[in-house]
């Protein structure tokens, strides 16, 4: 809808005859609910049209509508504590609030962080391999921290080898009201940069096409997810899905716990990159996506 109604417009304006009312007539207050119905780079799109829509555009109360409801508690999260930080940010206009929200805010000494998605306002999440308990992590015979910039985090953990392979995560946080997806995001293959040029090494891949890999979520309120998959695609960034979840209280902290295990000790496995985990309103991915074989699924 936001790509036909700003070509409308953009081709109204063009094809408006010399000394006729046209679109710069427009009061400020009709464009507005023109740009209500629109996303936000269809908003920013219409705003070099002509005056009344750049006024418009600047509107407060049209931000808020594209912001989450609980906004003002997510703008908490960005730097700049005390009295003057808490000045500042009840200054700012909604169309400021939401071009930071738009940016990464890191909590939790940086091993976290969300941001909204920039076309619809929902919020996306991240987290760090260093806020995950993997077992073993602290044993260089068994896993390395990798640096690397193809991870948001700038750093992955690399498995090497190991016979007892679980990450475990948790999170509190605010959701805004909608179903979101949590995702592993994993990578088999250890890769460099040789000439220029990316290479991935599958020497130490092994172990993962014997058992499959098992993924859990629950939520503080009975939510629970449960599948297992293969990993398999050496060489590529994959997203393994974990299970959704719904927020219907964005004023209550939900409470996640999740986990990514292959505990049958009756071979090692090996040669496994793990960047993060997502949590992304549900339908939106941004990298090829597997979902593995639910086993169950279920709220108490």
């Amino acid at each position: 809808m936001g790509a036909g109604v700003s070509s409308f417009f953009f081709g109204a304006a063009a094809e408006a005859a010399p000394g006729a009312a046209g679109l710069g007539d427009l009061p400020e207050l009709c464009a507005a609910q023109v740009l209500l119905r629109l996303d936000a780079p269809e908003i920013c799109r219409l705003a070099r049209l002509n005056h009344a829509f750049r006024g418009a555009a600047g509107a407060d109360f049209v931000w808020e509508a594209k912001l989450p409801e609980n906004y003002r508690h997510l703008i908490g999260y960005v730097e700049g504590g005390g009295e003057e930080g808490r000045r500042r940010r009840r200054r700012a206009g909604t169309k400021e609030i939401y071009a930071r929200l738009s940016r990464p805010v890191s909590f939790d000494d940086g091993t976290k962080e969300f941001w909204l998605e920039k076309s619809k306002g929902r919020v996306c999440m991240a987290l760090s391999s260093k806020a995950l308990v993997i077992t073993g992590i602290d044993d260089r015979r068994y896993w390395t921290h990798m640096p690397t910039t193809e991870s948001r985090f700038q750093s992955v953990a690399y498995l090497q080898q190991i016979w007892w392979f679980e990450v475990v995560g948790e999170l509190d946080f605010c959701f805004p009201v909608g179903t979101y997806s949590l995702y592993f995001r994993v990578h088999l293959g250890k890769f460099s940069k040789r000439f220029g040029r990316r290479v991935c090494s599958t020497e130490h891949v092994h172990g993962w096409n014997k058992k499959p890999v098992r993924f859990q979520l629950s939520t503080s309120d009975g939510q629970n997810a449960l599948s297992q998959c293969y990993l398999d695609e050496p060489g590529s960034w994959v997203l393994y899905h974990a299970g959704d979840f719904v927020s219907t209280n964005p004023r209550q902290a939900l409470k996640l716990k999740f986990s990514m295990a292959q505990i049958d000790c009756t071979h090692t496995k090996g040669g496994l990159c793990v960047d993060s985990v997502l949590v992304y309103p549900k339908g939106f991915q941004q990298e090829k996506v597997v979902t593995g074989k639910i086993s169950e699924m279920r709220s108490s």
